[in-house]
Parts: structure tokens; sequence; C-alpha cells
């Protein structure tokens, strides 16, 4: 696996001390109120948190924890990822971006950069032709930053029972 540093963070992978905070931040309604599911259950969040190292294990890529330098508190998570969504084949086959970041993490442009550093990296590594994204129709604050990161809308589609918006970044 990988570790990058940016300005401010350090994105790397999960380890086991990461945990709680990931618990805490997966616990509260404020940031899971976008990501399409109610907050986590201990062992709910426990299986996600898994799923981190077992998708970098699998397909040699995935998301990173990531980690404020200042303090070197874990913020959230930052990345691309394989989720299996069954949304298509203009959005399943390709890398998809993803972020989480806790309430501390949030409004200081971590989200920024932290993808624009995962983004550079998955160009250099992986060359993928496109990426892909979904976020909440509500979910503003996500929706300027795929905009920042050169995503953009190709329609609204279901997941889960909710609203979502597909977004695609073609790689040139």
């Amino acid at each position: 696996m990988h570790k990058i540093e940016t300005e401010r963070l350090v994105l790397r992978p999960h380890i086991a001390n990461d945990f709680d905070a990931y618990k805490a931040m997966s616990q509260d309604p404020e940031v899971m109120q976008f990501i399409g599911r109610e907050p986590s259950k201990d062992d709910e969040a426990w299986l996600r948190f898994l799923a981190h190292s077992g998708r970098w294990e699998f397909c040699g890529y995935g998301l990173f924890a990531v980690i404020e330098k200042e303090n070197a508190r874990y913020i959230g998570d930052a990345g691309f990822s394989d989720f299996r969504r069954g949304l298509g084949a203009d959005f399943d086959p390709y890398h998809e971006a993803a972020w989480m970041f806790s309430t501390a993490g949030q409004g200081k442009g971590y989200a920024f950069e932290a993808m624009s550093a995962a983004q550079k990296w998955l160009d250099d590594e992986f060359s993928p032709e496109k990426t892909v994204c979904i976020i909440s129709p509500d979910n503003g604050p996500s929706i300027k930053l795929a905009g920042k990161l050169g995503y953009r809308e190709t329609e609204i589609s279901r997941y889960k029972d909710s609203d979502v918006m597909m977004f695609e970044r073609i790689n040139r």
C-alpha cells in the first residue's frame, strides 16, 4: 500500500488505531446525512473499516485514511474504490471516487487536498480513462468539490432507494 503526503495531510493505509475515530465519524448523524445510510452500529462500522484493507488487497487501490499532519489526527477517508453498486456499464467498471470527513475535518479544504493527491496517485498508477462518483443531490459541498476535481454530472439515478447524482471525470 502507499503513503502520500500533501502540505497539511498524510494519506496512508488504515491501521487498527484509526478504528475508534472511524467509528465515531460513521456514527455521527451530521457526517452520515448524505452518505445514504443511517449512522453505523458498532459491528457495521467494524465491517466497513475492515473492508478498506480488503479492497486494497483485492483491487490494488482503495480509500486512504486521511491524517492531519499538525496533530496526527485521523479525520476521514479519501480515494477510489470498487463498491460494486450495480449502477450500469457507464459507472460500474470504473474507479469510483469517494470521500468522507469527520466534522473536525470539514470546511478546511482537506477533501480537495486529499482527493487531488489521490487522483494524481491513481492517474500515475492506473491511467484510467475515466473515474466516477455518486453524490446525494442535497450535498452541496460535495457537488462543489466534484466540480473542482473535474467531475461533471451525467445523470440522476437511484441507489438504495435514494436519488443520487452520477458524475464522471474523463482523463485526457
